[in-house]
């Protein structure tokens, strides 16, 4: 039996297959090669790519084999096309309708190199399926959300497939879809380029889809992006790439569970509602369960098990969260999060700048450490990236967040929950919260004012350091917190939580420091209550101007 975990190691600290293949033991290679010899071709519905003059050698390509398998089990109505052991170089493989691509234990499929800038092929002359034409609504998203044929594996209005197994999908060759020095070593490929892939894998207006089991390593632009696919479920993946791991864009009915997602440069798990169809798509009707997401460690060290943390000088993003937008033409409704952890990277986003409805999300049991912003952003904004005669501002709005407890929130950025004025945010219930930040901020920090900044694009650092250590709560209405405990490390001028344009605002059992100041900074608030708090006494007020308690 091969050592599969040196293999595997081999490709993840070389950036290459060399090492890998030469990790594998020649005998192991020639029982392997026998026994594949005996079975016949699509036997019992399997399909094994290397009766279809796959080598798994690393070196040959290996595209037109798994083609071929695929092209196979489709022409009988379906079938399970089997990856043995090894290492396969393929430029775009095409999924069909009823054929089940399995990774068995030891299996690879690497991203061949996509052909530098100024050449028209890349790896032994291949290159990736050509893009799609440029549409009228190409200018509302990002490139690599307009396009699905440029990439390592890709399916476009087919139905009932799965990939599984144990295996890698390691985007070598894929562009990370920033033309600027590239991140590990790897060359710059130019998105825009033709035949240079953009993803690991992409699927567009799909249903009845299953993605389990296997692992993604570097995988482009976007580990996933999903499209309109509908009836999803995704279990048990282990993405370690260096922008997004997976993009869940205007799809409905989806399942994400028991996920892993190390994400450095961007973003982790990332629900859209894009333009990217051409018309506006909700997503909705997702749930989110049992992931743990990073921004903490280095591209390939939480796969290979090492969970190398970067070195403080060494420039990231630690983005690594989970976000809804920023694409967000099309709206989210009716979301779950739970059980997640968050390690290392921002909390959780929930925005929508473009148009869209975002409501009746419950999101509950979280836990966070160490993070790069507040906890919890939600941000309803007008940035209106989308056709100007349709696009207006959306609505963010019943949103239930309960037992999160975060350690080590930073000292910059507080949670922050902002409306723009005219446009609130509507009935949030925040419960059994615990958020420990470094603190340690001066009273100068007290005195910021933020901009609204209506049109910027969505960020928790957006406005800068935030006068506040707990919570900037601003153009909302309808707004209840119960049990929320905010503790600073380091004594923090701020006050605790600052309430802006607020209307209606019930604050019960909340636990701060009680600075000289006071605790809750209050402008052009109605109708609060604060009852049975530790941070002030209890108080009911109709009309506040301007005023700290």
């Amino acid at each position: 039996m091969r050592n599969f975990d040196s293999v595997r190691r081999s490709v993840l600290r070389t950036g290459g297959i060399g090492a890998a293949v030469a990790a594998m033991p020649a005998a192991s290679l020639a029982a392997t090669a026998g026994r594949e010899a005996t079975q016949p071709a699509g036997g019992n519905g399997v399909f094994d790519v290397r009766r279809y003059g796959a080598t798994g050698d690393g070196k040959a390509l290996d595209t037109s084999a798994v083609n071929r398998a695929i092209e196979a089990a489709a022409a009988v109505g379906g079938g399970v096309v089997v990856f043995p052991a090894g290492n396969y170089l393929c430029f775009s493989i095409r999924l069909k309708s009823y054929v089940h691509l399995h990774l068995l234990q030891g299996a690879t499929i690497i991203a061949a190199d996509s052909p530098l800038p100024g050449q028209q092929t890349g790896y032994n002359g291949g290159k990736y399926d050509a893009a799609e034409p440029t549409t009228a609504w190409d200018a509302y998203q990002d490139y690599g959300h307009n396009h699905w044929h440029n990439s390592l594996i890709w399916g476009e209005g087919i139905h009932d497939f799965s990939i599984t197994g144990p295996g890698l999908i390691y985007g070598k060759g894929l562009s990370f879809g920033a033309n600027r020095a590239a991140r590990g070593g790897y060359p710059i490929y130019v998105a825009e380029q033709p035949g240079v892939g953009n993803k690991a894998i992409a699927l567009k207006n799909c249903r009845n889809v299953l993605l389990r089991d296997f692992s993604i390593l570097k995988g482009g632009h976007l580990g996933m992006l999903l499209t309109g696919v509908d009836n999803l479920t995704i279990d048990n993946l282990m993405i370690d790439t260096d922008r997004d791991g997976m993009d869940i864009d205007c799809c409905q009915n989806v399942r994400v569970s028991n996920c892993t997602v190390n994400s450095p440069w961007d973003d982790g798990i990332c629900p859209k509602s894009s333009f990217a169809l051409g018309y506006a798509r909700p997503t909705r009707n997702l749930t989110i369960t049992n992931c743990f997401v990073t921004g903490a460690y280095e591209l390939g060290t939480v796969l290979d098990g090492t969970f190398k943390k970067f070195a403080p000088d060494v420039h990231v993003f630690h983005t690594g969260r989970i976000k809804c937008g920023t694409e967000s033409n099309g709206g989210f409704i009716n979301v779950t999060i739970s059980n997640c952890a968050f390690e290392g990277c921002h909390g959780y986003a929930l925005e929508t700048v473009d148009g869209a409805l975002l409501e009746d999300f419950t999101i509950t049991n979280t836990t966070m450490r160490d993070l790069y912003s507040g906890p919890i952003f939600m941000r309803l904004g007008a940035r209106l990236r989308g056709p100007k005669e349709s696009t207006k501002v959306g609505a963010l709005r019943r949103i239930l967040i309960s037992n999160l407890e975060c350690y080590n929130a930073p000292l910059q950025f507080s949670s922050i929950l902002s409306g723009i004025p005219g446009y609130s945010i509507e009935d949030v219930k925040l419960s059994n919260i615990y958020i420990e930040t470094a603190g340690g901020a001066g009273a100068d920090a007290a005195q910021l004012q933020l901009p609204e900044a209506e049109e910027k694009y969505p960020e928790p650092t957006m406005f800068g350091t935030t006068p506040v250590s707990g919570f900037y709560v601003r153009h909302l209405r309808h707004l209840e917190m119960s049990h929320v405990e905010i503790a600073n490390r380091a004594a923090d001028a701020r006050p605790a939580f600052h309430l802006e344009d607020v209307e209606r605002a019930d604050l019960f059992a909340i636990t701060a420091p009680r600075n000289v100041e006071g605790t809750f900074a209050l402008r052009n608030v109605t109708d609060l209550r604060i009852g049975w708090s530790r941070a002030t006494a209890d108080a009911t007020l109709a009309n506040v101007g301007n005023k700290m308690l």
